[in-house]
């Protein structure tokens, strides 16, 4: 790939863990191709089905590959994460997981979609013979060690990373995050071909890939909470065709968010013959929830907007 150094998806631990030895170091300024493991550990394949899926063990998802060591990297500084390139293995796959996601009460049965797609990313991925997405590899889990000891898991996002699960983690972005121990210890895996903002049904298209990136370090940054800058518009692989658009209006966010995608979800089902399960999967792969008032007290409005290039 080109890079200074590779370090290999064998490398992978579950969870933040400062007391872990690095598999690698390098010095600010070298870039690493690094290898992944999809977020079910390898546990779902292209061929999978329902049966494997409800045999799914969670104490083995979301892997991550290293821990890299920066040298130089202190607490108060931040370590910038430059995205350059990502290489898909042309397939990936989408679930509802009973218990998960933002309709959980809604859809308690389990479903999965298993997705193949171009390696070069020159066309959408058919989700059905009316249904497509448009692709945007990124990374869905990266971060760096705790300074509090012991075993932390990576799923809920913290100050130093974890499964922030921001699309925009792409080709061209930088990602700045706090350090809180020597060395930083920075992880990444839960690559993902495609996502919505919000992931609402708590998968994207989850696929391994391998990703390069460059290391780069900001002395005494002092940041607070993870940044990010891209390279350009971010949504000019969707934009094309337009938008529907479903609201939530209510004193709660999280439900008018829920009411927003319920409201998506009845009007994806209502024009097209897919199910609300599936309808459900398709919003968190290629929807968007957006906060779009929230200073008119006491009612808050949160829209979802979902591209007609999918359907249409």
């Amino acid at each position: 790939m080109g890079c200074n150094h590779t370090i290999h998806k064998h490398h992978h631990h579950f969870g933040w863990d400062n007391s872990l030895a690095p598999a690698l170091s390098v010095t600010p300024g070298q870039t690493i191709a690094i290898e992944t493991i999809d977020a079910s550990g390898g546990q779902l394949h292209a061929g999978s089905t329902l049966d494997d899926l409800r045999a799914l063990k969670f104490e083995q998802v979301n892997p991550v590959t290293g821990p890299i060591h920066i040298d130089g990297a202190e607490p108060g500084d931040a370590v910038a994460i430059t995205f350059l390139d990502f290489h898909p293995s042309g397939w990936g796959w989408t679930a509802n997981i009973p218990g998960f996601g933002l309709l959980a009460d809604d859809f308690p049965d389990p479903a999965l979609h298993i997705w193949n797609y171009e390696k070069n990313l020159k066309r959408p991925a058919a989700f059905s013979p009316m249904g497509q997405v448009a692709l945007k590899p990124f990374v869905g889990t990266i971060g760096l060690a705790l300074a509090e000891t012991g075993l932390h898991s990576v799923v809920p996002p913290r100050r130093v990373g974890g499964n922030l699960d921001i699309r925009d983690n792409c080709k061209g972005s930088t990602l700045y995050l706090p350090v809180e121990m020597a060395g930083g210890m920075l992880s990444l895996g839960d690559t993902h071909a495609a996502q919505g903002d919000g992931e609402v049904c708590g998968t994207a298209i989850e696929s391994p890939m391998d990703v390069e990136i460059r290391v780069d370090l900001i002395k005494n940054a002092n940041f607070a909470f993870p940044r990010l800058e891209t390279a350009g518009p971010v949504t000019n692989h969707i934009d094309g065709q337009g938008y529907r658009v479903t609201t939530g209006i209510g004193p709660d966010l999280m439900q008018a968010a829920r009411d927003a995608v319920r409201q998506m979800i009845d009007w994806i089902c209502a024009t097209s013959k897919i199910s609300a399960v599936d309808a459900y999967m398709l919003t968190s792969v290629a929807g968007d929830l957006r906060i779009s008032e929230i200073v008119d007290m006491p009612n808050w409005v949160v829209s979802f907007y979902f591209p007609k290039s999918v359907l249409d």
